[in-house]
């Protein structure tokens, strides 16, 4: 059974740093393109960052391109996202994804093979 699960939500200030971790289980991290996407009250839920198989290619919204920053551990069968320079429209709930696919910024959620259960960022102005 596949299990994704993110840690590391919390509370920041606006220009402060949060980092997100995602362990997967019942998968090889180094079959799956793994990444983040994320879901503010009222709105669909987006694309937000990702990184390919052996985590040499990444890919990030405009929004949050210059201050995320994705990376993966293949041995460790994690994924993080280093958050800086953080914004008030940051807060969302924040989901981990795998997929054997390539995870790219035209991915849409539908077509995400996997999911974590979320975590939930909060940024204050």
């Amino acid at each position: 059974q596949v299990h994704l699960a993110e840690s590391g939500g919390g509370l920041a200030q606006a220009g402060g740093s949060l980092r997100l971790s995602c362990i997967a289980s019942g998968i090889a991290a180094s079959n799956y393109a793994m990444g983040w996407f994320r879901q503010a009250p009222g709105k669909e839920r987006e694309f937000v960052t990702a990184v390919s198989w052996a985590g040499g290619t990444q890919f990030y919204a405009d929004s949050v391109k210059g201050r995320f920053t994705v990376s993966k551990d293949t041995a460790k069968n994690t994924a993080s996202l280093q958050m800086d320079y953080l914004k008030p429209e940051d807060t969302a709930d924040y989901y981990c994804a795998a997929d054997l696919s390539l995870i790219t910024t035209k991915t849409v959620p539908p077509e995400v093979d996997f999911w974590g259960r979320g975590t939930l960022v909060t940024v204050s102005s």
